[in-house]
């Protein structure tokens, strides 16, 4: 089969098209952003790739042409289309499926999906859980919107029944409006936590949770889902009716832990069943470890062998990576890159990495929180009120204003000289090493490139660390 991707480039479509090509169909791809690294990495699979969605396209008659989501029927200022290949598409009456459908068609079919849901915390949950599955002998395949740093690729085919897929509750295409994890029809779904989010396509909370019902009711009865005991969303979802196995972990559930956040036992109603030792910090991803063993229990990996397996994870780029220090008299100036952008993400990593100074007895560190408002939801500016709370534990806190229609200086104000602001990278920049001092962590959050802050960043401090 010869499949051509439109939106080839984002990390789903990527991932999809490299799991295709694994699978011998012949893959084409197109996009708007065709760079690297991902323009390198499909390159390598033998995967052709065009710049831009011009008609002419339609000249290549694949077998089907499978439609990314950030394509849609909009018009540009002139009038003129701006996907003309998918006008032409619809024009010519040819076959066009979404990527959701077509991996539930192609890839998934015949296997034990393990789907992971959840407003924070999918890529790091899903890439622990395909972890645990591997080291358990189980040779999984996996989509992952993220690079796990154990595997060095966001998805593969594998050998084994099982599937681990990160399961995302944005829509699926401009034609199909539903949630892309209700194509996958797991037998095992991790239901994480659920805040509101995705402003753009969501009005509200209880949508959302519409949504997640939806997936809750593809589960078979002999499946399993594994729920955020905390969560009171979550609660509300499965009020609306379960019908299959469920799992809670957290507070007032069947799994726990007890122990400090980076060495802890697992305890199953009440019984320890594992212990992990590693080097992550933060309530959640302790919260992301039970939900993962639970979940691997459900295709016979034993709590004990999991939480052994947790041990030597390494993670998953841009969640907490260390990007470099820099020598000052006195001690180094740590950069880090986290993906966080949501409040309550932003919050729970600076409070993981908090407590992890706290508990290295390095309470006169300071917290440097670099961040800009990047995706649909915060560029509404529909969670500007929250920021001040998100950014509690850093001691001083810079964003990058650039493309914001609200004012992000008096979101801010309630947290004083606290907070700077600034409407491009090197002036951010500037404000952070005028400020940086020895013993810092400065932390750079976005979920996207943040106009290469971090190189920008380092090179800066080093600079001014030299005689």
């Amino acid at each position: 089969m010869h499949i051509h991707i439109l939106g080839i480039c984002g990390t789903f479509m990527g991932g999809l098209a490299a799991l295709a090509r694994d699978a011998g169909h012949r893959v084409t791809g197109c996009d708007a952003g065709v760079y690297p690294p991902m323009s390198d990495q499909l390159r390598s699979l033998g995967i052709d790739l065009i710049e831009g969605f011009g008609a002419d396209q339609l000249a290549l008659s694949p077998d089907v042409f499978v439609v990314g989501n950030v394509v849609s029927r909009a018009r540009l200022p002139d009038g003129s289309p701006k996907f003309p290949l998918m006008e032409a598409i619809l024009d010519a009456g040819k076959p066009y499926t979404s990527g959701p459908q077509w991996l539930a068609e192609h890839v998934l079919l015949g296997r034990h999906v393990l789907a992971v849901a959840g407003t924070h915390g999918k890529t790091t949950t899903t890439s622990m859980l395909a972890w645990v599955l591997e080291k358990g002998g189980k040779a999984p395949g996996f989509l992952v919107g993220g690079v796990p740093l154990d595997f060095g690729v966001s998805a593969r085919l594998g050998d084994g029944p099982a599937f681990v897929i990160e399961a995302d509750e944005y829509d699926t295409a401009f034609f199909d409006k539903r949630s892309k994890f209700v194509h996958y029809r797991p037998r095992t779904a991790i239901l994480n936590n659920l805040e509101f989010d995705h402003a753009d396509i969501f009005d509200d909370l209880a949508a959302i949770e519409r949504q997640f019902h939806h997936l809750v009711r593809t589960v078979p009865g002999s499946g399993r889902l594994v729920v955020n005991a905390t969560e009171e969303s979550l609660q509300r979802v499965l009020s609306q009716g379960c019908w299959s196995g469920l799992a809670r972990f957290g507070a007032g559930g069947e799994w726990q832990a007890r122990g400090t956040h980076d060495a802890f036992d697992v305890l199953c109603r009440g019984e320890a069943v594992g212990r992990v030792e590693w080097g992550l910090s933060g309530l959640h991803n302790q919260m992301n470890a039970l939900a993962a063993i639970a979940a691997a229990e459900h295709v016979g990996v034993a709590p004990a062998d999991a939480a052994k397996a947790l041990g030597s994870f390494r993670n998953v780029r841009r969640r907490m990576e260390l990007r470099g220090t820099v020598e000052r008299s006195g001690g180094a100036i740590t950069v880090y890159d986290d993906f966080a952008h949501h409040p309550t993400a932003i919050r729970t990593t600076l409070d993981g990495l908090r407590k992890k100074l706290d508990d290295a007895g390095k309470q006169g560190e300071r917290i440097l929180a670099a961040f800009e408002p990047r995706s649909n939801t915060m560029k509404l500016g529909v969670m500007a009120a929250q920021l001040p709370w998100s950014l509690e534990a850093a001691d001083l806190s810079f964003c990058h204003t650039a493309g914001l229609d609200w004012d992000a200086a008096a979101a801010l104000a309630p947290m004083g000289d606290r907070a700077q602001v600034a409407g491009a990278v090197e002036p951010l920049v500037a404000q952070i090493v005028a400020a940086a001092r020895p013993g810092d962590h400065i932390v750079c959050m976005s979920n996207g490139g943040f106009g290469g802050v971090h190189d920008k960043l380092l090179a800066a401090l080093r600079s001014a660390a030299a005689p």
